[in-house]
This record gives structure tokens, sequence and C-alpha cells, in this order.
């Protein structure tokens, strides 16, 4: 009796593990430029790009660039949800629609985040290796994000 519980218990699960995989989340992709107005107004230079690349723009953009584990359900769920979630938090690809005090606070939440070692993510960075941030690429990213925030507090642009 408890082995046919067991058996449907099996099978429903399966069967339902493999119809998710016939109902995907909508990809995060973009237009070409959707970066531009963020990367011309804060004009980090070359190293912070490449971090800001590596570590932050698959979840705090609207472009992600997706694992191939990424296709198996419900591993894309979660990844759909923690992008969702990211971008809420902050999103480099919609930085035109911020004003100018919201675009200080978020540079302000960069800043605590990375000195606290709270971003990138654990879960980010245990699949994405190349997303850890040693302790020089996490002081460059903190030093532009203080000085981006002062030539906001001066309404400056970023030279």
């Amino acid at each position: 009796m408890r082995s046919n519980l067991v058996k449907k218990i099996g099978w429903t699960l399966l069967i339902a593990l493999v119809a998710i995989q016939f109902y995907r989340p909508e990809l995060n992709t973009a237009e070409p430029g959707h970066l531009d107005v963020f990367l011309e107004e804060t004009n980090p230079p070359e190293e912070v790009r490449e971090i800001l690349s590596g570590a932050c723009y698959d979840c705090h953009s609207n472009q992600t660039t997706y694992p191939w584990y990424s296709q198996v359900a419900p591993v894309s769920y979660w990844l759909a949800d923690h992008i969702d979630h990211g971008k809420g938090n902050l999103n480099f690809s919609e930085w035109s629609g911020y004003p100018a005090d919201r675009k200080d606070h978020k540079l302000e939440e960069i800043v605590e985040e990375v000195k606290s070692g709270e971003m990138p993510l654990n879960s980010y960075t245990w699949a994405h290796s190349e997303a850890r941030l040693s302790e020089t690429e996490r002081q460059a990213l903190v030093a532009w994000a203080d000085r981006t925030r002062a030539l906001y507090t001066l309404n400056a642009r970023p030279e």
C-alpha cells in the first residue's frame, strides 16, 4: 500500500517536472545601447566597466547572459525571480528614469553592499567565479561610486 503511494507521488512529480519544461519564464533581453545613458552619465573607468559587466549586469540590467542550466525548470523560474528582484532594487538600463537623488542613493547602496561583501551575492558567485571580486576590484568599484556620488551632489557630470 505504501509503495503504491510512493509510486503515485513519484510519477506525479515526474510528470509535473516534464510539464513545466514547456512553460518558460520570459527572458531578460534588451536592445543594444540599453546601458548607454548609465555609462555616459557615470563614466566608469574601464576597470570598473569590466567589474560591472562581469558581476552586476546579469541581475541589475535589462540584459542577462544565461548559463546553459537556465534552460531547465525549476532553475529557470528561480533565475527569473532572482533577476526580477535584482532589477527591482537597481536597474542600470533604467538609469535615465531615476531622479538625481535616487541615483545618488543607488550609488550609496552600491558602496554599502560592495564594502560589506553582500554584493555580488554568494549564490551568484558560486556559479560565476569570474564575478568574485578581489579587494582591489571592490576598492575600485567603491571609489568610482563615491566619486560619482560626489559629482551628483555637485550636480556635475563625471569626466
